[in-house]
């Protein structure tokens, strides 16, 4: 490559979302979790709730721990009632984030009501706390769909910025340990997008609508694809909807369509290259601070900063 030219990323592997249930009977699809730690550090799950049936998400997640993580709620559609152990009650709507830190322990509820509609859609991204940051105090940031900044690009190209920056203009979190990105972006057809992105720090989309080409090099047999034959001559190199792309490293992404739209969840941030000890809700470094926090849930002493609102 050409001194001082960017590297555009390569796709490393690609892989659809699962179906699973979670909370209390919750139907969603998860793009990512346990098994994908290795590869998707610092960020640990990501699931996509999206249902026009009440019935498969109505029972939510009720009262519940966290520790050692940050939680990301963003609401595309519907509403979700949500309430925690700092006393911070309310709804996240349509456009909404909730940028929440567990730290070192928080106990809430989220509950989705749907749209007038019963339409629910929404993402929930858990990004994991380093060592040194584990046992933080816990805070909660709630953000409408008005705060968080929408920029239009060459070619139609729109980007919300919930973390990061693009084109000079900077989402509303920021002071966050990982240093991370979290962008909502809609290519129209026949349109390129591309972004710049730190050197080391880990890449992935998730594509929720349309499909488009995220590897200018449009070779589908040059990354794997995760859960595929090994050997598939008909093998597609557009990714669509409820796939994941994790990238390799680079200076930038490039996102090119053709006939169809294509709208995802661009994010990035810095690995953290610690162990991970992960049971449930908890989030820690070691299996003793596992062991610890459970007891100190049992105990009645989880909560650090607080009080608890609802069941512990």
């Amino acid at each position: 490559m050409p001194q001082g030219q960017n590297e555009v990323r390569r796709i490393a592997k690609v892989w659809q979302s699962k179906p699973t249930i979670e909370g209390a009977g919750v139907h969603l699809q998860r793009a990512f979790g346990y098994y994908q730690v290795p590869d998707l550090d610092p960020f640990l799950l990501l699931d996509d709730f999206h249902s026009a049936d009440p019935a498969e998400y109505l029972a939510g997640f009720p009262w519940h721990p966290h520790r050692g993580i940050e939680t990301i709620t963003y609401v595309l559609h519907g509403d979700v009632e949500h309430g925690d152990s700092m006393g911070n009650k309310g709804v996240i709507g349509s456009g909404d984030v909730q940028w929440m830190t567990a730290g070192s322990g928080i106990i809430h509820q989220e509950m989705p009501k749907g749209d007038a509609t019963g339409l629910m859609w929404g993402f929930q991204l858990w990004a994991n706390l380093p060592a040194s940051h584990k046992m933080m105090d816990p805070r909660y940031r709630g953000l409408t769909a008005a705060e968080i900044p929408e920029v239009s690009l060459e070619g139609g190209v729109k980007a919300r910025i919930i973390c990061g920056e693009v084109n000079g203009v900077r989402g509303p979190v920021q002071d966050v340990v990982i240093d991370p990105e979290y962008l909502d972006v809609t290519v129209p057809a026949n349109s390129t997008f591309t972004h710049a992105t730190r050197r080391g720090h880990k890449v992935f989309t998730y594509v929720f609508e349309g499909s488009g080409y995220f590897d200018p090099g449009r070779d589908p047999f040059s990354y794997e694809v995760v859960g595929k034959k090994w050997f598939e001559l008909n093998r597609p190199c557009k990714v669509g909807s409820r796939h994941l792309v994790l990238y390799g490293d680079g200076d930038e992404v490039t996102v090119c369509t053709e006939d169809e739209p294509v709208r995802f969840l661009l994010v990035s941030g810095r690995p953290l290259n610690e162990p991970v000890a992960w049971y449930g809700p908890i989030v820690m470094n070691t299996k003793e601070e596992l062991r610890t926090a459970f007891n100190d849930y049992e105990k009645g002493t989880f909560i650090k900063v607080g009080k608890v609102e609802g069941p512990a």
